[in-house]
């Protein structure tokens, strides 16, 4: 049992970190291409913001590499803050969507992000554009990298669940009862 369960935990953490590496990556060739940051942002990084349909090992991933992506491309502390909080708010949401319609798990990103990444452009950049004009173009390049490029992504993964592992929580999994480890993880 003990060594199913520490097996499984060392599963959660190396997604985790790659999740976050990997968001760091992306954000990076975002910023490259000046897509990661200004009013219309499509940072291919939140295309990852589905992977928390498949494992909640993405949510600590996501809220990191996005805490590291912003960091090292040189955000505001308050944008720091703000802006990983709404990637852990739509992660969140995305989880706790995975057992309705799979591509309704790409839209708490959007809606976090569209509501939150405005009031980071207004108050710590000085973004003179009106509230509603961020929020919608925030939800627009939102709605690019979440929708489309992660809906794009939820399709491929969704063929190929075992890359997350047997004990990853889909709606339709089945679990082997005479399987011990995940009879041990479901535990």
């Amino acid at each position: 049992m003990k060594k199913a369960s520490s097996r499984f935990g060392v599963r959660i953490i190396t997604q985790g970190a790659m999740i976050a590496a990997l968001y760091v990556v992306l954000t990076y060739l975002s910023s490259f291409f000046g897509l990661a940051s200004g009013a219309i942002q499509v940072r291919l990084s939140e295309m990852l913001t589905v992977l928390p349909y498949f494992t909640p090992a993405a949510i600590p991933g996501l809220f990191v590499g996005c805490i590291l992506a912003n960091m090292l491309t040189g955000c505001l502390p308050w944008d720091i803050v703000f802006g990983s909080l709404a990637t852990l708010i739509g992660a969140v949401g995305t989880w706790l969507l995975r057992k309705k319609w799979k591509y309704l798990a790409t839209i708490p990103p959007v809606l976090a992000n569209a509501i939150i990444v405005p009031f980071v452009l207004q108050r710590v950049y000085g973004v003179q554009d009106t509230y509603w004009f961020l929020l919608l173009t925030v939800g627009i390049g939102e709605i690019i990298a979440c929708c489309i490029l992660g809906g794009v992504l939820l399709g491929v993964l969704d063929r190929r669940r075992q890359v997350f592992g047997k004990d990853a929580v889909l709606k339709d999994s089945k679990k082997d009862p005479e399987d011990k480890d995940t009879k041990t993880l479901s535990e």
